[in-house]
């Protein structure tokens, strides 16, 4: 799904994306795209953040809060490529951000990338339990102290590869390669802001945090000790 007010950008990418093999369905303005994405079925959307009616931000806000469509892969399009602007996008729930100009043979790969994470991602099956979180990778459901817990599809995995390995410390590099693949289109910077977004989710105190833990110098881990327990 297309959503980019730009008509001349709008045929260029299906043009490309038909090449590849994709469905492409488009619209101009936000609320006639977030319409057609909620009648499915979508795969992916890439969303002009700059949209005459209801601009990309809000679209993907609506999208991570919507039970149907919470895992869907959402790259944003834009021309404004201040480093605010990405860490806005990515705090929002994107997958990826793309800045114009840009070549369609580079934003065709990194939909590649993106569906590859996602196919990567479900074919992680087994469920986390551990003291007052569950993590079910079938369904991305997150429970933590008996409610449910909405994250998107890149939160739940980072969320579920840190919590397969308990203790373990991970440098926000080995992050990237193990989650975001080694055809990341991302910075370490990345790292930080979905670790933060994902303590303000799950924790109880976001600034004390239990689960998702800070190793200073070194990068963050995974675990589910007091920090009586951690310190002993």
């Amino acid at each position: 799904m297309v959503i980019e007010d730009e008509k001349d950008i709008v045929d260029l990418l299906a043009y490309a994306l038909r090449k590849e093999g994709y469905e492409v369905r488009s619209a101009t303005q936000g609320r006639e795209g977030l319409e057609l994405i909620r009648r499915g079925p979508t795969d992916l959307a890439l969303i002009d953040i700059m949209l005459p009616d209801l601009d990309g931000l809000e679209i993907c806000r609506r999208v991570r809060t919507d039970e149907n469509l919470r895992n869907l892969p959402v790259i944003f399009l834009t021309a404004r490529g201040e480093e605010v602007d990405r860490v806005i996008g990515l705090e929002m729930g994107a997958d990826d951000y793309v800045v114009k100009p840009f070549s369609p043979r580079e934003l065709v790969a990194r939909i590649k990338a993106v569906l590859r994470r996602r196919e990567r991602g479900e074919e992680r099956r087994d469920v986390i339990e551990a003291r007052d979180i569950r993590l079910d990778p079938r369904t991305q459901e997150v429970i933590v102290r008996g409610q449910t817990v909405m994250l998107s599809t890149l939160e739940f995995r980072l969320l579920h590869f840190m919590a397969s390995h308990p203790r373990r410390i991970f440098a926000r590099e080995n992050l990237l390669d193990q989650v975001w693949g080694r055809d990341r289109f991302v910075t370490p910077r990345t790292v930080d802001v979905h670790i933060r977004r994902l303590r303000e989710k799950i924790e109880a105190q976001p600034d004390k945090p239990r689960f998702l833990q800070t190793v200073r110098g070194s990068g963050y881990r995974f675990t589910v000790e007091s920090s009586e327990d951690a310190q002993a």
